[in-house]
Order: structure tokens, then C-alpha cells, then sequence
């Protein structure tokens, strides 16, 4: 009896607390209601579309329950909800209004409750509601809060990741420095992407699942100076429940320092819940293995797998182990591209899963029995994540045209129709530039796909000043991506007509074509971006006199070797997060793996041709023909290229006397995120081609 009043009273408070909590948080952000009073796309339209962030299925596969984020531009901050639709579009609703912290939607194995993250009690923990959003009930009690979770299929257990500190920091070494602001560090990976390293890990942890709260639970990593998912991109898809909820396989690059530095080579492993042992599934497979996926009848698991040690850029290949005989499946051999995004069947027939190819992203399936890949989708899109729902798929898929969207895909002939309509309102408001492929003929005599956007209203009896988009990776593809800021038609809308080449360096157009860049920085593949500039100059619209070139990351590195080889063929150019001199660029970066692979290894390495040939046509020994004006923009928090390359770019434009700009971001990273940020970059963008181009 005590203890049944106990529970009430503990419900009880919940509840108390939880009417408060909602009274907090409640708010309503979205774009639905949004008149716009002109047709053209601005910065501030831009920063208005609802953003797709995740999806999930029911288990019954009629409902999908999704997450869209909304921005305040005026508070610069965002509100993620969501929101619900049946499969085949009807009963779309809204069923969360809050402006709490929430994310990694997950339907119960049972489809009774929908889980998710929310700071709604102080700290990150599991909260649950009804599918419709109704009783919503936190669920754990964790000590300093959670990243993610899942439930375990027999939803007896969930497994949750958490940030662990395993390494001392100096307050622990020296106990009576409480205010000393120091690091001492010893190795390398000191800092990664955006963040130093601070001593904490992220781990995976097993807790029971009941009807009181989720507690404290086991930490299947304990001890381990490592990550788990691998940062800084992994989330809580690279770690997954066998069916028999027996098993956990989980993604991690078990090393540190120096080694963590120059390799890729993580692994796939299988953690018994019973024997408490660990079993390393990719052993001997020397890349990137990530994201290990069961098939339903227990008898299979797949993950993707690059080949190469040191190489963030090889292939990702398909691959299937059987748990019964332990036989590996190369599944994706037969296809010259990447996979990516895969997920098995119900039935543990055919596993879905994504890939470029020729500047799309398309939905392929993978026939286990027969061993075959076949195509499911084609067209000017890109499909980036496919799930299995009845006879037909759920997707969500963009193009330069139009921002992320949830789609109802038939897999047997390709068709797609949209169901979530997020930005429906605005689309129907703006004006969009039409999208065509053009392909142009290389200085080797290949044949390059490129992407011409022209603005809305497009006249041909009129010439525009027109842009070289310069991509970043370098192994990145130009396909049919929506980027809130490198976006086409937002260029377009300012009367800019856009080339896009696929220059040698990205994927989806095979291996060779991908492969022909590393140690050949300003080599072929400025020649294709001067061949791609040249072609659309021959056309009667466009006007030669007003010609700008404009990229990030390596296309930052781009635009600083064109400015000094570009044969006063631009008038304008803008270079965001890129490398400037290669030679600080090496020692600077703390992903070694990339500029050993990419560059060739060290500039001290005077035996090595390919890294000498990469230094020797750095942009820096090219800046004694700079004469074109330039603006350089750069994130602080960008530690992969960090700013003292945009710093060097920019102090050398000054001191030669060409009209420079420096725009440093101190809070972004090689993104821009925040609002403001994101209009201001938008404003800077477009003021200096606007300066010298119009």
C-alpha cells in the first residue's frame, strides 16, 4: 500500500510539474501563416522555410511522425515540433507547440508512445507522449542528461548515450588553481571541428525500461577514451538493438592522439548483454565501417565500409555479414558509387538504401537472394533517407529548387508523391529560377555535367553577370542539394545566372573521376572549373565583362588559386572557409588523415613528388597576380581550415592593394547556423558582387 501511494504521489507531482513546464514552454513557431510582400527570394524569406530534421515510422507503417525547426530570426533562435501524417498524406497535424529542446523522434517497438530528447526538465531526458501528443510524461532521471536513445525491441531495456569523463583536466591535476584557463596537452587531436577536446567521451549505456523512471544505467564502454558514435558527424544511427534485444552493435574509432589523427579506420562491434564481451565485427577492414543495421529475422547486420586507411573520401561500400556462417557480402561491388542510408525490408529480402550518381542522389534496393542492385528512383532530386512503409517507401528528398520535403515513393516504378507540404505557402509565394543540366567539354576532352540556374523571369534577349560556383570537399558532389547558405535561387533571385560544374573531384560520376584530384590540387580541376566559366560565356546572355566565381572549403581554396591564375577572366570573388597556403595549412588542421591523403603528405618531405607538386602550386606562391577584389569570410570556430588561412588571404590582398574584405564569424564554425549570422553572410554576400558586377 505505501508503495502504491508513493506512485501516485510521485504521478502526481509529474503532473504538477509538467502543467508548469508546459506553461513555460509554450509557444508556436512556424511559416504557415506567412505573407510575403514580394515574389523575390531574400535572405529573410530563406531563413523562413520550415527545416525537415528527422522522421520516423510507426510500427504499424501507416503513420510518420516528423520534426521541422523554425527560426526567430528577431531572437535568433530556433523551435524544433512535430508533427504527424498518415502514409498516404491525410490526417497531417501538428501534435507538439513548445519551445523546449527536442529531438531524436523514435515510435515504441509497440506504437503506443513516440520518444524523443527534451530539455523541458533542466537537462536532456527521455520524454514520452501519445502518437496524437497527449500525455506527455518525462520518462528518465539521468544524471546530467542524455544525447539519444533507443528502446530495445522487447522494450525491457534502452540503450542511451552519454558524455563520460574518462581524462583529467587541469583543476584535476592541480586542485588549488580552481580559476586557472589552461590546457596542457601532450598529443595530437587536441580539438575536432568546433570543439577542444575537454577529457569527455561519449558512451553507450543499457538501462532497464519499466514503468517507473529510467535510471542510471550500465556503461557497456567504461573507461574507454574514445567516442562511440564517432564524432563529429556520427549520431545515435551508428548504434542499434539486435532483434533479440540480446545484442547492442555500436561504431567507434578505438584510438587517441597521434593515431586517432592520421587514421579513419573505425569499426563495427557487437556487445553481448549477457557475457558483457565485445567482439570487433570489421576486424582487418581498414577504413570507415559505421552505422550497423539488423535485418529483422536476426539473420544478417550491414554497415558501410571505405577500404582505405587514411582516406575520409574512399568508396562507402555495402556491406552484409550473416551471423549464422560469418560470411562478409561485398552487396554494392557491382556499383561504381557510393551507398549510403540503408535499411532492411521487413521481410529481410532487400535492403534500401541511397547513392549518387551523375549529380542526383537516387534510392537503389538491394536484392539479398539474388545478389543484384537495382535503380528505384530517377530525376533532378536528391533523395537523402529512404525507409520501408507497406508497398511503398517514405523519403525525404530536395533539389536546388525546393528545400526538404517527406515523400510517399513507389519503389516499383520510381513515382513520388509528397506528403508533409511544410513549405507549400512560401514556395507558392516565391518565384523560382529554372535548374538544366549542361555538359561541357573538358580541356582532356571529357564530358563534365554542370548545373545552370538562371533567374526567375529569365530573358535570353538580356545579358546577366554570372557566377562560377566553386564546391567544397573537395570530394563532394554538386547534385541537387538545398543549402540555406550557398543557395542557387537565392543567387538567382538577385539576377545572377549560376554555373555549377562537377570539376574532377567529386563522387557519383565513378571512381576515377573522384580519384583524380588527390595530389592534384590546381591541376585538372581548375582547368575544368575555367572550362565550365568559358562555355557558358559563349552564350549571348550572358555577359562576359561581369563574370564572379564564389566557393567554400576547397572551394575557398579554389577561388584564392584562381584569383592568381584566372587570366582576368572575373571581376569579383568571394572565398569562404578556404586554404590558403598549404604549407600552414598542414600543421594547422587537426584532421591529419585528410592533408596526407589530399596533399600528399608533409611539406618538409622533400623525396615526395606529390606532396612537392601540391605545395609548389599553393594559392599563396600566386598572390603577386592578385588584382581582382576579393572577400574572404571565415568561422573562428572552424578548426578543420582555421582562419588564420582567411587572415593570411586577406592581409596579403590589403598589402598588394586589392579591394579586400574580411568577414570573421567568431562563434561559426565551417557553417554558418545562427539566424543572424546567416543574414548578415547573405548581405556581405551580395553587397560585394553586387559592388563590382552590377
Amino acid at each position: 500500500m505505501r508503495k502504491l501511494l508513493l506512485a501516485v504521489v510521485g504521478l502526481f507531482l509529474v503532473i504538477i510539474n509538467l502543467t508548469q513546464a508546459q506553461d513555460k514552454f509554450a509557444t508556436i513557431l512556424s511559416n504557415t501563416e506567412q505573407k510575403l510582400s514580394s515574389d523575390i527570394m531574400t535572405p529573410e524569406v530563406l531563413w523562413s522555410f520550415g527545416r525537415i530534421t528527422e522522421l520516423t515510422v510507426s510500427p504499424d507503417e501507416q503513420t510518420v511522425v516528423y520534426a521541422v525547426r523554425y527560426f526567430n530570426i528577431k531572437l535568433n533562435k530556433g523551435q524544433t515540433d512535430f508533427y504527424s501524417v498518415n502514409v498516404d498524406g491525410s490526417n497531417k497535424k501538428r501534435i507538439t507547440e513548445s519551445s523546449d529542446a527536442k529531438f531524436g523522434l523514435k515510435f515504441r517497438p509497440d506504437g503506443k508512445k513516440i520518444g524523443y530528447i527534451s530539455n523541458r526538465s533542466g537537462s536532456m531526458q527521455i520524454w514520452e507522449m501519445n502518437p496524437d501528443g497527449s500525455d506527455l510524461m518525462q520518462r528518465s532521471e539521468i544524471t546530467d542528461g542524455v544525447n539519444d536513445f533507443k528502446y530495445s525491441p522487447d522494450m525491457t531495456k534502452v540503450l542511451y548515450l552519454k558524455d563520460v569523463k574518462v581524462d583529467k583536466n587541469v583543476q584535476d591535476v592541480y586542485s588549488d588553481l580552481p580559476k586557472a584557463n589552461a590546457r596542457i596537452i601532450d598529443d595530437l587531436m587536441y580539438r575536432h571541428w568546433d570543439e577542444w577536446e575537454d577529457g569527455l567521451y561519449s558512451h553507450v549505456f543499457i538501462s532497464d525500461y519499466g514503468r517507473g523512471y529510467i535510471k542510471d544505467g550500465l556503461d557497456i564502454n567504461e573507461g574507454e577514451g574514445w567516442d562511440t558514435p564517432v564524432k563529429p558527424f556520427g549520431g545515435v544511427e551508428q548504434i542499434n538493438w539486435s532483434v533479440d534485444s540480446k545484442k547492442i552493435a555500436y561504431t567507434s574509432k578505438k584510438m587517441r592522439g597521434k593515431q586517432y589523427a592520421i587514421s579513419t579506420n573505425s569499426d563495427v562491434y557487437l556487445y553481448d548483454l549477457g557475457s558483457k564481451q565485445t567482439v570487433n565485427l570489421s576486424e582487418g577492414m581498414m577504413g570507415y565501417d559505421v552505422g550497423p543495421v539488423f535485418s529483422p529475422d536476426g539473420k544478417y547486420i550491414a554497415w558501410t565500409s571505405m577500404e582505405r586507411d587514411g582516406y575520409e573520401s574512399d568508396k562507402t561500400r555495402l556491406f552484409m555479414l550473416n551471423l549464422l556462417t560469418n560470411e562478409k557480402t561485398y552487396c554494392t561491388k557491382d556499383l561504381d558509387q557510393y551507398a549510403e542510408n540503408h535499411e532492411f525490408t521487413k521481410d529481410s529480402k532487400e535492403i534500401y538504401f541511397t547513392s549518387g550518381v551523375r549529380g542526383t542522389q537516387e534510392i537503389y534496393r538491394y536484392d539479398i537472394a539474388a545478389g543484384k542492385n537495382t535503380r528505384a528512383t530517377d530525376g533532378q532530386h536528391n533523395y537523402i533517407s529512404v525507409t520501408k512503409a507497406g508497398n511503398n517507401l517514405i523519403a525525404m528528398r530536395q533539389s536546388m529548387s525546393k528545400p526538404t520535403e517527406i515523400y510517399s515513393v513507389n519503389p516499383a516504378n520510381g513515382e513520388a508523391k509528397e506528403i508533409s507540404f511544410v513549405n507549400k505557402g512560401m514556395l507558392d509565394q516565391v518565384k523560382i529560377g529554372e535548374v538544366k543540366k549542361r555538359m561541357v567539354k573538358t580541356t582532356d576532352n571529357k564530358d563534365m555535367l554542370a548545373w545552370v540556374v538562371y533567374p526567375p523571369n529569365f530573358d535570353p534577349n538580356k545579358k546577366y553577370p554570372t557566377l562560377l560556383f566553386c564546391e567544397g570537399g573537395p570530394q563532394s558532389t554538386v547534385d541537387q542539394f538545398w543549402s540555406y547558405r550557398w543557395n542557387f535561387q537565392m543567387m538567382a533571385a538577385n539576377g545572377y545566372i549560376i554555373i555549377a560544374p562537377n570539376r574532377r573531384g567529386v563522387p557519383s560520376f565513378g571512381m576515377e573521376w573522384l580519384e583524380q584530384i588527390s595530389g592534384d590540387y590546381g591541376g585538372q580541376n581548375m582547368k575544368d572549373y575555367l572550362s565550365a566559366i568559358d562555355d557558358i560565356s559563349s552564350e549571348p546572355y550572358v555577359d562576359k565583362d561581369k563574370l564572379g566565381a564564389v566557393g567554400a572549403s576547397y572551394g575557398g581554396f579554389s577561388i584564392f588559386w584562381l584569383a592568381g591564375n584566372h587570366d582576368k577572366r572575373f571581376k569579383a570573388f568571394i572565398a569562404h572557409d578556404g586554404m590558403f597556403n598549404l604549407e600552414s595549412q598542414y600543421l594547422e588542421t587537426e584532421e591529419m588523415w585528410f592533408v596526407n591523403w589530399d596533399l600528399g603528405g608533409p611539406f618538409w618531405d622533400k623525396d615526395n613528388k606529390v606532396a612537392q607538386k601540391t605545395y609548389d602550386i599553393s594559392p599563396h606562391k600566386f598572390v603577386k597576380n592578385w588584382d581582382t577584389p576579393i572577400l574572404v569570410i571565415h568561422g573562428e570556430r572552424d578548426y578543420r581550415i582555421a582562419y588564420t588561412q582567411a587572415m593570411q588571404a586577406f592581409n596579403a590582398a590589403v598589402l598588394l592593394g586589392v579591394p579586400a574584405r574580411l568577414l570573421l564569424l567568431p562563434e561559426e564554425n565551417h557553417w554558418v547556423l545562427s539566424p543572424q549570422n546567416g543574414i548578415l553572410w547573405q548581405r556581405t554576400f551580395f553587397g560585394w558582387l553586387d559592388k563590382y558586377l552590377k
